[in-house]
């Protein structure tokens, strides 16, 4: 009986080996749980984004302010009843 044991206990650490030691065992499991926990929280991050860009998109489509305060930064737009001066800076050798 006790050699009975003795060769199931050496045939359980015989398999367990592998799992614990091979290249694709329980290391290769922890860096892949490793690796969806940092892609989870890349996502996370792409979809607040996401949701900002979205609902600038949706400010612009339904808000005229906005779409004339991205066309005044963006664009240089000047409005129909506002005069445009542009100072240009007298140079120092005159």
């Amino acid at each position: 009986m006790r050699a009975l044991l003795l060769i199931l206990g050496i045939l359980a650490l015989a398999l367990q080996g592998p799992l614990w030691l091979s290249e694709g065992g329980y290391r290769k499991t922890r860096d892949l749980r490793d690796a969806v926990s940092e892609q989870l929280q890349e996502n996370e991050q792409l979809r607040l984004r996401n949701a900002a860009l979205e609902a600038e998109v949706k400010n612009l489509k339904q808000g005229h302010d906005a779409a004339e305060e991205r066309a005044r930064t963006d664009l240089g737009m000047i409005g129909k009843r506002e005069t445009f001066f542009q100072v240009v800076p007298s140079s120092a050798s005159d």
